[in-house]
């Protein structure tokens, strides 16, 4: 007996017998009302429950990788692949013209990418000057000069008289011209004489082989020669010259379609190239009715002046080409201005440090105030490739707002107006960790980037780059899927039924009491 009453004392679930319970409209409305919020709070926590929430976390940068992967696409805008290089340079060391995962394509003036051309390619290491040829340029002058000194108006006069002319621009402090002056020299010696039938210089500045071959060359070519720090506007602003030496070919008054010499500068190599050149010239010619135009138009030219034309018709005719090139001069030539399309990836160091574009040629001396390297950025991230991909597809759970950050700078131009100038782009590096990042075992780095880009001034001196200045943060973020477990679920289930259980009944008390009382004071009064 004495146990039944010790659990009988314990029930907290007594019973109110039915008969003093009594049901009031007022108490149906209101247990509707507390029902109908029980459903809503239900379906919401449920929802809450289901569904997951992307939770981040900062701590330091613990990655054990030595290096990390920068994927880029960029084109520089006005610099040929021949002279653009990639430097890499960190507090840990530098890399110089890095070629490794490196793709170059030169691009026209209409931004298509010329096939094969600039790909994967190092710096050729061309022979700057033909060894062969012993004497120096003083004793090569003492019988004549052969290479004729051009300026801005005998260069037309000559492009007029012959269908081609091979002129050597250079600049008199330029060490590699020093060393091909000799060289130039000899093969203009071996052209006029092959031009002549002249056998009695054999042996002095040339080689057999090397008159052999200027013998295939059928037609006569003038060498020539542009010093190019006395004749600064025929250079830089009708020429466009941005290298010295730069070795360019005219055929009928016009620059050869297929570039400057950039072989070896042998006399073998380059009276061989003139070959080839002029096989070439004459299957467009056969082909093309516009060059065969061109070439008849220029033939008729050429005749009229060495038939004697009046010396006041020789005057206006070179007034009213230096008249053409002065209007040219400040317009915007496109077929002058070639890029270069750079993509591939760089392997840097986790270290504070910079990768830069710019001009340099082992084999030429570069003139700071001819470059330019605006560029264009494509596409410029840091981290594995597949990861991006993954996140810019939405199979990664992160913030909206991180997949533009991990690639900011896409699409972006940076043009140059002035001379000596370059932009320059400071990049902060931030680690990124996703939980769900990852194929088999193998977690994908992505990294996102804070970028600040500012114009930056040279001397004159100077040749101006294309810098990215890049520094890894300390801290890494995370982020990883978050959801709820069971027990905190049916917890707040259970507050849900028992709080608005509680809730309604006091607010029920509260309504009843205030009636009754009411009542009760009206019963009152006389």
């Amino acid at each position: 007996m004495a146990s039944r009453s010790w659990i009988g004392g314990i029930d907290m679930y007594r019973k109110v017998p039915v008969d003093l319970m009594e049901g009031t409209k007022r108490g149906s409305a209101l247990s509707y009302l507390a029902l109908l919020t029980m459903i809503f709070l239900f379906a919401m926590e449920t929802k809450s429950f289901i569904s997951s929430k992307i939770a981040t976390d900062l701590q330091l940068d613990r990655s054990e990788d030595p290096r990390i992967r920068l994927n880029f696409n960029i084109t520089m805008m006005d610099l040929q692949c021949d002279f653009a290089v990639v430097d890499v340079v960190s507090v840990l060391g530098t890399d110089q013209n890095v070629t490794a995962h490196v793709t170059k394509w030169q691009m026209d003036a209409g931004g298509v990418r010329r096939r094969y051309q600039g790909r994967n390619r190092n710096q050729k290491d061309i022979l700057l000057f033909d060894e062969a040829i012993t004497e120096t340029l003083e004793e090569m002058h003492e019988d004549g000069e052969d290479a004729i000194s051009l300026d801005e108006k005998t260069l037309e006069f000559a492009k007029h008289n012959h269908d081609y002319v091979f002129v050597d621009f250079y600049a008199s402090w330029c060490s590699h011209c020093r060393e091909l002056a000799p060289t130039w020299e000899a093969m203009a010696e071996v052209m006029d004489d092959v031009a002549g039938h002249n056998e009695d210089h054999l042996g002095q500045d040339y080689s057999q082989e090397d008159y052999d071959a200027a013998g295939g060359v059928k037609f006569p070519v003038l060498v020539g020669k542009v010093d190019c720090v006395n004749h600064q506007d025929l250079c830089n602003r009708v020429e466009r010259i941005q290298a010295y030496p730069t070795l360019r070919l005219f055929v009928d008054g016009e620059r050869w379609r297929g570039g400057d010499y950039r072989g070896h500068r042998t006399v073998l190599e380059m009276v061989e190239w003139l070959q080839h050149v002029e096989t070439q010239h004459h299957e467009l010619l056969e082909r093309s009715e516009s060059f065969k135009h061109l070439h008849h138009a220029h033939e008729a030219a050429k005749e009229r002046i060495l038939d004697g034309v009046a010396p006041e018709e020789e005057k206006q005719w070179s007034e009213k080409i230096m008249r053409q090139k002065k209007k040219l001069r400040h317009e915007w030539v496109d077929e002058e201005h070639p890029g270069c399309q750079i993509s591939g990836h760089l392997l840097l160091d986790r270290a504070p440090g910079n990768f830069h574009i710019q001009a340099r040629s082992k084999n030429h001396d570069l003139a700071a105030h001819m470059t330019n390297v605006s560029h264009v950025i494509h596409s410029l991230y840091i981290g594995d490739p597949i990861g991006q991909k993954r996140i810019l597809e939405g199979q990664a759970n992160v913030p909206p707002e991180v997949r533009g950050k991990l690639a900011p700078m896409d699409g972006l131009v940076y043009p140059t107006y002035q001379l000596h100038e370059a932009y320059h782009h400071y990049l902060k590096v931030v680690a990124t960790n996703v939980d769900d990042l990852k194929i088999g075992k193998r977690k994908l780095k992505v990294y996102q980037i804070m970028e600040n880009s500012q114009l930056a001034y040279y001397r004159n001196d100077v040749i101006p780059e294309a810098k990215f200045i890049f520094d890894l943060s300390p801290i890494a973020v995370s982020y990883r899927k978050e959801g709820r477990h069971w027990y905190d679920y049916m917890t707040s289930i259970m507050a849900i039924i028992g709080g608005i259980f509680t809730v309604v009944g006091m607010l029920e008390s509260s309504i009843h009491t205030v009636v009754a009382s009411t009542r009760s004071r009206r019963a009152a009064r006389p």
